[in-house]
């Protein structure tokens, strides 16, 4: 047979056989074409859609956040009212009832005189494209995170040193340094198991995050220390911080299976000074924390 690219058959069997799904709906919504590839993803056949209403929310398209576009947002209402294409990430509802994730893009049809009379919405299953998203966040957050104990990593808390020193160097922002250290850590995973040292890693974290401020920076700086940048510190509150999360974690207990127990920690705390290096200011810290293991643990030490 030759092909008549004029034939509306052949236009029909050429859009028919798209892998993407396609439909049209005219000025009131109501869809009146579905072609194969819209079955494919959605589930549904186009004798069952055919003559219904796409505001009948049959797909139930909605965001990542759940908003539901069919209430608000709907981009083919959009464009029949204004006649702009758009384009969106959606997530259809199947006809086996679970979600999946498309790309949108929605045109109006034009009468000869230039009046919308429809719309087309040509939808792409985006599940590889959802993959490779939910993967670069991943990757994302272990690039930036401590998988255990969900603080910031060494490398992150690196960074943010150097950064609160180019701050107070510019702008006079001080900020105090605290190191911590589990005492006797290795006892704990000795007596109890590596599970329970895990969990004792995660109640310290806890204890962190729940009792600093949220322009505060915690990290796990490695094995069981940890490093936290308190902004806008002065001697007096840098120590009061210091022996609070000393006591919290102190009083804190620990559960793993049947087995319970206490942690304590040992901190060195210090504020920056205008003649300070990454260096010399990790240095002290680090120092601060050791005179507190030597001087009998489950204490701070400060110096300015």
């Amino acid at each position: 047979m030759k092909i008549n690219p004029k034939n509306d058959a052949f236009h029909k069997d050429l859009i028919d056989n798209l892998y993407d799904g396609v439909y049209f709906v005219d000025t009131e919504r109501r869809i009146i074409y579905w072609n194969k590839g819209a079955e494919r993803i959605t589930g549904y056949l186009s004798e069952f859609v055919v003559g219904s209403f796409c505001h009948n929310n049959l797909l139930n398209h909605v965001t990542d956040s759940g908003k539901h576009l069919c209430e608000d947002g709907c981009p083919l209402l959009a464009t029949l009212q204004d006649g702009k294409p758009r384009e969106a990430d959606v997530h259809l509802r199947h006809a086996e009832g679970h979600r999946v994730p498309v790309l949108v893009r929605v045109s109006p049809i034009l009468d000869d005189d230039q009046n919308i009379v429809g719309a087309v919405e040509v939808f792409s299953n985006n599940l590889s494209l959802f993959q490779i998203r939910r993967k670069v966040t991943e990757l994302e957050r272990l690039a930036l995170f401590d998988p255990l104990t969900g603080l910031s990593n060494r490398r992150v808390a690196e960074t943010k040193v150097k950064s609160a020193l180019l701050e107070f160097s510019q702008h006079q922002i001080p900020f105090g340094l605290l190191m911590m250290d589990a005492d006797h850590f290795k006892n704990i995973n000795d007596t109890y198991g590596h599970p329970a040292g895990d969990q004792a890693l995660r109640v310290v974290a806890k204890n962190l995050t729940l009792h600093v401020r949220d322009t505060d920076i915690c990290a796990r700086w490695g094995g069981e220390e940890f490093l936290l940048i308190l902004m806008n510190m002065d001697a007096s509150r840098l120590t009061q911080t210091a022996e609070k999360l000393r006591t919290m974690i102190e009083q804190s207990l620990i559960q793993v299976d049947n087995q319970k127990f206490n942690l304590t920690v040992s901190l060195g705390a210090t504020l920056v000074r205008t003649d300070d290096t990454y260096e010399s200011l990790l240095e002290r810290a680090d120092r601060l924390l050791y005179k507190s293991k030597s001087d009998g643990r489950n204490r701070a030490s400060f110096q300015e």
